[in-house]
């Protein structure tokens, strides 16, 4: 194999600002993007690795824009870039970015380069409260400023007839379908959930740059009560993603005889092998079903294919979990056992969830625990509404065939249902789920069905209708999918009655 084209993987980063209950002066989340740029130059062992750095691709920062924010940091760090690039939204584009940088370097476009992302959200929550200008703080204006709003970013014209406009109230949806289909209660499916994020707990406890240090017990992230409350069945607060973080992260990676010129100790490269991604249609009401993610089966199975390796060879995976349910699918599209713990970063819950740049530090933790001896691992990212997938496979040894990643995303069609409006009749309840308001009580209810002639359907309900579609209104708590109801839709919003 020919050294100046294998990827690998020298240096890695990653810092908080502050903590859970322990806020810390603020700090532009290009501050904390330097911070973590110079961590990982550090982190190879090599003072002289920086002037190689031929490109710098940044993840987009959600909670300040920056016109030119790899820009901003070749000039703060006098890094000699020639390339640079700025992601679109997604929380995918952390593995996306680092198969392209391996796919850049094994075709000799590219021999070093820096992977960079972060986020002040938790700064920027407590300033719009003090109604502090962050600009007056000195942060960078020019170019880039306060984040812009796209009201496309909130789903398709139909999702937003429907009222699934955020995330909290689309993953649900694929949650208790899932659990529908595999027969699954509710009680179960949150339980099983708690577990998991029970284990997701211990790891964040025990790693430096989490947002969170407490482990929490199945029985407390389960438990539905006043510092837990109720968002959307089937999740309560401590099993959605904890955005108002303060977090960044870096990744350095060269060619393997980069890494050598450079004297970057042995024990400190891992190799990247490659990966694979895929998307699904944007708009959830138009793919084939919601107990499922097609685009990440794709993917899993492109990336292992190519790489001729099992998925029962992984000693370690590390998923995306803004929600249960996207760990839970990622396990089962490995056809791995569920008691498996797919994280050593420790979520979204608990590490914390910096909106679009989590994976990279799931790609920093996996990089330490391969330098420690660990086997092949597959770092996952996900974005959207479960919509863009990516993985990629890391190791402490090459790959025998060197760079065997597929970096360019498969896009997947669909041949959904069609999508029926103003329709009164008879349906059946193929996914629902039910919003709390913070009194505790079902707010309202979203509901996906099918007519009898094979259309679909989807919209929003009142409190009445939320309160007969919750599963946990009912004891024992018991789903309503599947069930036939009569409905009728008025501009998406739904009269429901069973």
């Amino acid at each position: 194999m020919d050294p100046t084209r294998i990827p690998v993987i020298v240096g890695v980063g990653d810092i908080r600002s502050g903590r859970a209950g322990d806020p810390a002066a603020p700090r532009e989340p290009l501050d904390l993007i330097t911070d973590a740029a110079r961590a990982a130059l550090a982190d190879s062992g090599s003072a002289t690795l920086g002037s190689r750095i031929d490109a710098i691709h940044a993840v987009k920062t959600v909670s300040w824009s920056y016109d030119d924010l790899p820009g901003l940091l070749a000039a703060r760090l006098n890094l000699p870039s020639r390339r640079s690039s700025t992601s679109p939204i997604g929380g995918h584009w952390p593995a996306a970015l680092l198969d392209r940088i391996g796919a850049d370097i094994a075709a000799g476009r590219s021999s070093a380069a820096l992977l960079v992302g972060g986020e002040a959200q938790a700064t920027m929550t407590a300033l719009r409260k003090s109604g502090t200008d962050p600009a007056a703080l000195g942060w960078a204006s020019a170019p880039g400023g306060p984040p812009a709003f796209d009201p496309a970013d909130l789903g398709s014209p139909a999702m937003q007839r429907a009222g699934l406009i955020v995330p909290t109230r689309v993953y649900p949806l694929f949650e208790n379908r899932v659990a529908h289909e595999s027969g699954v209660g509710p009680d179960q499916s949150l339980a099983e959930s708690a577990r998991m994020y029970s284990a997701f707990s211990e790891l964040a406890a025990k790693n430096p740059a989490s947002w969170t240090s407490e482990v929490y017990s199945a029985e407390e992230i389960a438990t539905v009560g006043p510092g837990n409350r109720m968002v959307c069945e089937p999740y309560p607060l401590m099993l959605n993603a904890m955005p108002f973080v303060d977090q960044a992260a870096a990744t350095l990676v060269c060619s393997l005889a980069v890494a050598r010129e450079h004297g970057v100790p042995e024990d400190r490269t891992v190799y990247l092998w490659g990966g694979a991604g895929a998307t699904d249609p944007v708009d959830v009401l138009s793919r084939n079903g919601f107990g499922t993610s097609t685009a990440m089966t794709d993917a899993v199975h492109r990336a292992l294919s190519r790489a001729s390796i099992d998925a029962s060879a992984l000693d370690i995976v590390d998923a995306y979990s803004c929600f249960p349910v996207v760990p839970k699918l990622l396990t089962r599209a490995l056809g791995l056992p569920e008691s498996i713990v797919p994280s050593v970063t420790g979520g979204h819950s608990f590490f914390g969830g910096p909106l679009n740049s989590y994976t990279l530090h799931s790609i920093a933790e996996v990089t330490r625990r391969l330098r420690e001896g660990a086997g092949p691992a597959l770092v996952h990212g996900n974005g959207g509404y479960l919509t863009y997938q990516h993985v990629v496979l890391l190791a402490g040894a090459p790959h025998p065939g060197g760079y065997v990643g597929d970096p360019a995303p498969v896009q997947l069609r669909s041949e959904a249902p069609e999508l029926v409006i103003s329709y009164e009749g008879r349906a059946d309840i193929v996914t629902s789920t039910v919003e709390y308001g913070r009194d505790g009580a079902p707010a309202t209810g979203f509901v996906v069905a099918h007519t009898p002639d094979g259309r679909r359907l989807a919209g929003h309900t009142g409190s009445e209708e939320a309160l007969a579609l919750s599963a946990f209104a009912q004891t024992p708590a018991r789903s309503v999918i599947g069930r036939t109801v009569h409905v009728t839709d008025r501009d998406g919003i739904l009269s429901v009655r069973f």
